[in-house]
Parts: structure tokens; C-alpha cells; sequence
């Protein structure tokens, strides 16, 4: 049986340094997608995410176990992306950085590979092309709905986790998250008519 992350922050507080690596093994790849969906540059979004657990290494002894720890480390790095979008917004730089690149593919067996022989080429490449569209939508969202929208379509959390997350009220977070969704089809549809 695994032990949850609180567990695993007191095991680290009393000494076992496997306890926070532990954590981090859990984490990281969740965080680093989500970082990478709210700024849309993963090389970035890397270098965010260890900022992340640096600060949540150095702040464990301060952490509140009557809240989730995963509300906890979302919350930190929520707040780094945005930091991060406010940057570049002030340097000029809040253009499509990398913008379409996603996380990076997994390996998969070549058994994984050959499963999915029925699909054409040009069935490969329009969902290629609607992933791009959708993922280039998402980025041209302000900052406070794409992190809303990334938080409940991708995190799949629920809304009073995102509220917690990101410290706005259960109302904040439903008109957040109605005004991403209307602004991502307004900006799709022209292409839901050609797909």
C-alpha cells in the first residue's frame, strides 16, 4: 500500500529523504504538463517545475496537513506560471512561444505502435492538425481562464479544488471557467464547420 502525500511529508519531516523523492516521482510529470499548458513553452515549464519542489523542499516544515498536499504543490506552481505569463507580458514577450509543443511522447512497445493500423494518414494528421488548433485556442486565453480551463479539462479537478488552488471563490471559478469555454468556441468555431 502506498502511503499518501501526507504520510510522505511526515516521513520526510522525521528524517527520510526517500519520503520527498517519493513526492517528486509522483509529481513531477503532472506539474510539468500543467505548467507547460499554462505558459506553452516545456523547456520553461521544466525549469518552473523545479522551482516548484525547491520551494516546497524548503517550505515542508511550514505545510498544513489538514490540506491536500496535491492543492498545495498546484497552488505553488500556479502561481509561478502566472508570475512567469506577467513577465513576459511586461518584457514584450507574451507572444506563441513555443506554443504548440506539448509534453513530451512517451515510449511505447512496438506492439503499442502497430495497434492502431486502421487510421489513415490523413486521419493521423487532421487530429494532428485540431490538437495543434486547440492547444493554440487555449494559449490565447488571458492567464486567469486558461489556468481555470487547464485545471478542470486537463487536472480534472473539480471546482472547489480549483478554488483552493487558487485561492478565488466556487463562483469566481465557474464564470472563469464559462468565460474560457465561451472564448475557446468562439475562436474554434470557423473550424468546426471544416472538420
Amino acid at each position: 500500500m502506498q502511503d499518501s502525500d501526507n504520510e510522505l511529508v511526515q516521513r520526510y519531516l522525521a528524517g527520510e529523504e526517500d519520503a520527498f523523492y517519493s513526492l517528486v516521482s509522483k509529481y513531477k510529470n503532472p506539474i510539468t504538463n500543467f505548467i507547460t499548458r499554462i505558459i506553452g513553452n516545456y523547456d520553461q515549464a521544466v525549469d518552473l517545475t523545479q522551482e516548484t519542489f525547491l520551494r516546497v523542499y524548503k517550505s515542508l516544515g511550514s505545510y498544513r496537513s489538514d490540506y491536500q498536499f496535491s492543492t498545495w504543490i498546484y497552488r505553488i506552481a500556479s502561481n509561478l506560471a502566472i508570475d512567469e505569463l506577467r513577465w513576459r507580458k511586461r518584457r514584450g514577450l507574451f507572444g506563441r512561444q513555443n506554443a504548440s509543443r506539448e509534453e513530451p511522447e512517451k515510449e511505447t512497445a512496438p506492439e503499442e505502435q502497430l495497434a492502431d493500423t486502421r487510421r489513415s494518414a490523413d486521419e493521423v494528421l487532421a487530429d494532428m492538425q485540431y490538437r495543434k488548433l486547440i492547444q493554440e485556442a487555449i494559449q490565447t486565453l488571458p492567464p486567469a481562464y486558461r489556468t481555470v480551463f487547464v485545471l478542470n479539462a486537463v487536472e480534472e479537478m473539480d471546482y472547489e479544488k480549483i478554488g483552493q488552488v487558487l485561492g478565488c471563490s466556487l463562483g469566481t471559478v465557474k464564470s472563469r471557467l464559462h468565460r474560457a469555454k465561451s472564448l475557446l468556441q468562439k475562436k474554434l468555431a470557423p473550424y468546426w464547420k471544416k472538420i
